[in-house]
């Protein structure tokens, strides 16, 4: 069996958007439990620790993805319904939901007024997402009552993992940042059976997409001396984008953040990646991302401070239903991953 792909296949089609990751949690702290000791902070981050000597060494991947919830149903059964997240109002229409209701999983499609019933002339402008509903197949507020959905209720995208033609490239739902949280996983399981100089803290962290709020409360409870942030980072191989605006590529390895809306890395700590990438021969792609920040903007200004870098899987329509990820980059990543971990001992950690 390929654990990885396994792994992978699980941790992406578990459901938890943010403020609601009790299924997702409840599924990284099975794959935790056999591995290292498991605290929780108080609105809900997952840590687990390995090892007992050494630095503090943070590894930061959040579980939560992009969601939405039910905040209105109309005389009519349909519901009304706020992001949680950031959505671009194009990927919503005509995609299928998962309503997370008391009395069990509801599907339902996004729609709005069809064009039949819309003048020529706006037929071309964007359909906001407050012109839009979700449709669960009621026809009154009472079936809706009855099918168990109440206000506050979460809803999630309806989409499974597939293998795609090539047999490298995985297309699922929340990749950003599941795949995060995966490598935060097999890191874990590596270093419970190898030797290393510092005591791991392997973070799932929640509400990122809502404000980095888990990586706050997280770093409180590991007061890290160093992080690595684990991410999804975006493509910029899709047709329309100019290499100067995004030079990362599906199958061309990892990617080191350079620069976000909220964090420059820690110098020292971004050119030790690169010297192991290049140690390694592992291609190492790097991005900047002005439009958008990670958990590191947060756990970096933790106390007085903790060095930290940002490395990612490159991803192709983070923030829709289906994103894409290349295998040769998930695996390049952990190796160099690995690696940086393994050189993080006392007196490196002090010169960062």
């Amino acid at each position: 069996m390929d654990q990885t792909l396994e792994l992978l296949r699980a941790i992406t089609e578990v459901h938890g958007v943010p403020g609601y990751e009790s299924e997702v949690r409840a599924l990284v702290r099975r794959y935790l439990e056999p591995v290292g000791t498991i605290e929780q902070d108080r609105i809900g981050s997952l840590v687990c620790r390995v090892g007992e000597q050494g630095p503090r060494v943070m590894l930061a991947g959040h579980m939560d993805e992009i969601g939405f919830m039910v905040y209105h149903v109309t005389d009519d059964g349909f519901l009304k319904f706020h992001p949680l997240g950031s959505w671009w109002d194009h990927v919503l229409l005509g995609q299928r939901v998962v309503v997370k209701t008391h009395k069990g999983d509801r599907i339902g499609v996004i729609g709005a007024k069809p064009p039949h019933l819309i003048p020529q002339d706006e037929r071309s402008k964007m359909v906001e997402k407050r012109h839009m509903y979700i449709d669960i197949g009621a026809t009154s507020k009472a079936e809706v009552e009855e099918a168990g959905v109440r206000l506050g209720d979460p809803v999630v995208p309806a989409a499974d993992f597939q293998v795609m033609a090539n047999g490298k490239s995985y297309l699922s739902k929340a990749f950003d940042d599941r795949v995060g949280v995966a490598l935060v996983i097999d890191t874990l399981r590596h270093f419970a059976r190898h030797a290393h100089p510092n005591v791991l803290y392997g973070t799932a962290t929640v509400m990122e997409e809502v404000g980095t709020r888990g990586a706050k409360t997280s770093a409180e409870l590991v007061n890290p001396d160093v992080a690595i942030i684990l991410e999804a980072d975006i493509c910029g191989d899709l047709p329309g984008i100019k290499p100067e605006e995004s030079a990362v590529k599906l199958g061309g390895g990892p990617s080191l953040g350079l620069l976000d809306a909220r964090m420059i890395p820690n110098l020292k700590l971004r050119d030790l990646v690169v010297e192991t990438a290049k140690e390694l021969e592992i291609p190492l792609q790097f991005s900047t991302m002005t439009g958008g920040a990670t958990d590191g903007g947060t756990i970096h200004i933790h106390s007085i401070g903790v060095p930290t870098v940002v490395l990612g899987v490159p991803a192709r329509h983070i923030h829709s239903h289906s994103s894409i990820i290349h295998r040769d980059d998930y695996d390049l990543t952990l190796k160099l991953l690995l690696a940086v971990v393994a050189k993080l001992d006392q007196e490196t950690v002090a010169e960062l």
